[in-house]
């Protein structure tokens, strides 16, 4: 159950870098924009600034995850669990946000909330049995 918590939780780290790219180094890119469902150019520098700073929140919880495994992982399972946690948890939560937010943000947040809610799934399992 850790490892494979782990790998979830490596896996939604690596995604939220990813995201993390996409709002605040490539938001400007045609690609990038319509893929976050935005109309036009211009609409893509309107909120530049607020994907900016929302990037940076998704490499924050990248790095909370990233960081806990690597405490699991050498020997420090209390710090690492609760970064893991913590950090994985947020993803989920933010997951069921945008969920929340519309039916067209549904496919978007199951890609977004899945590998964290496997991550904590798994790990409570880990923590408890283990």
């Amino acid at each position: 159950m850790t490892v494979a918590s782990l790998v979830f939780a490596l896996l939604a780290g690596l995604l939220h870098v990813y995201i993390f790219t996409m709002e605040s180094i490539t938001w400007t890119r045609p690609a990038t924009w319509k893929r976050f469902g935005l109309a036009s150019q211009a609409d893509a520098e309107t909120t530049k600034p607020m994907a900016f700073n929302q990037g940076f929140y998704n490499l924050f919880l990248a790095v909370g995850a990233l960081a806990g495994i690597s405490f699991v992982v050498f020997g420090r399972p209390e710090i690492g669990w609760t970064l893991v946690f913590a950090s994985c948890g947020s993803m989920l939560l933010a997951s069921l946000v945008l969920a929340a937010s519309g039916r067209k943000y549904l496919r978007p947040a199951v890609l977004q909330g899945t590998t964290p809610l496997l991550a904590v799934v798994l790990g409570i399992l880990a923590v408890t049995l283990g």
